[in-house]
């Protein structure tokens, strides 16, 4: 999303494990980890964007730090490490970045993390590297870590944030524990966006379609204008494509270039009304559509379409994507996914 949320003002309101939603193996797993002092020297967190990843190494991080941590393995939250950790600046958290935008290069390694790990930590037991798209690190850039990972001094935990762990070197994925980040289950991803962010309901059922589970999507769509501008965009153009001309759609597909960098959204809200049309038309119930506001249309759009053409529209809506991910013409698959919705 180009309007896409800072999640900094969220995980700020998170002073341990206890606030986050989800995820309660990793988390248990952490906590065991910690109190019966058995931390490994590396681990990769490896999940979708917007999954948690950061958030948990950061948890992570400022437990193992903490000064008076709980007895469960949860960091106080109170203690001057905790509140340095929160802060962004505890001097033995390390997080590595990286200038160019889509590689972590060798000498990144090289400088933030090989040559610094030799010093010991200034102020607490562990030195804690968190390097984020570690999946972007180059070959090069994975066996210089890898050395560092082979013989690591006594007091450093390394901590990869991947989105395809697969992507990293069998001899580095070898040497780390691996825990894998699930999906939330959508209840618990409504109730928290009700709760904690006052989404009315309704609203909160849309981001939870569209979310499946990711609570940093969720969270982004929840309090992103741009998402409801695109929302209603979308919805204008379903409720009234029936009675369009051919310059109607034309001027349709234009508009559609300025949600372009969005497109895969624009064609999740059409996809998601479509199978609101096809669940009404099966069940006639209500309480299952996700667009309950626009209940008035789907009834409509329902009593139209016959069912093969419901699955022709989702069908075409699927390769409509597919076409936008190999780079075909934006307009003519635009064009052409418009003209398979108007006839069906």
């Amino acid at each position: 999303m180009a309007a896409g949320i800072n999640l900094k003002n969220v995980g700020d309101r998170m002073s341990g494990f206890k606030d986050v939603v989800g995820h309660k193996n990793i988390i248990q797993y952490i906590g065991n980890a910690v109190t019966s002092d058995t931390v490994s020297h590396a681990y990769i967190l490896n999940g979708e964007r917007g999954s948690g990843k950061k958030l948990l190494a950061n948890l992570f991080a400022m437990s193992l730090q903490c000064q008076n941590r709980e007895a469960d393995g949860d960091a106080c939250g109170k203690c001057q490490s905790c509140k340095q950790a929160m802060n962004g600046n505890q001097p033995d958290i390390i997080r590595v970045v990286h200038e160019k935008p889509t590689t972590i290069s060798v000498d990144d390694i090289r400088e933030q993390v090989n040559n610094d790990i030799v010093i010991k930590p200034y102020s607490s037991k562990y030195k804690i590297y968190i390097i984020d798209d570690a999946d972007m690190m180059s070959v090069q850039a994975q066996n210089a870590l890898l050395k560092t990972i082979e013989e690591p001094p006594e007091y450093a935990v390394i901590m990869l944030l991947t989105q395809n762990a697969e992507v990293l070197l069998p001899t580095i994925r070898s040497r780390c524990v691996m825990l894998k980040l699930r999906n939330i289950r959508d209840q618990l991803v409504k109730k928290y966006l009700m709760e904690q962010l006052e989404i009315p309901d309704y609203k909160a059922d849309i981001c939870v379609a569209f979310a499946q589970g990711n609570m940093g999507k969720a969270i982004s769509l929840a309090t992103s204008e741009y998402f409801n501008e695109i929302k209603e965009e979308a919805i204008r153009l379903l409720r009234n494509i029936d009675e369009m001309q051919v310059e109607e759609l034309m001027a349709a597909v234009k508009n559609c270039m300025l949600y372009k960098l969005e497109i895969q959204d624009y064609l999740d809200i059409i996809a998601i009304w479509y199978r609101d049309v096809l669940l009404f038309k099966a069940t006639k119930d209500p309480d299952r559509v996700v667009f309950s506001d626009q209940l008035k249309y789907i009834k409509q759009r329902a009593s139209k379409s016959s069912y093969e053409g419901i699955e022709v529209i989702l069908d075409g809506i699927e390769k409509a994507k597919a076409r936008l991910n190999a780079n075909v013409n934006f307009e003519l698959t635009m064009e052409l996914l418009l003209l398979t919705i108007k006839e069906n």
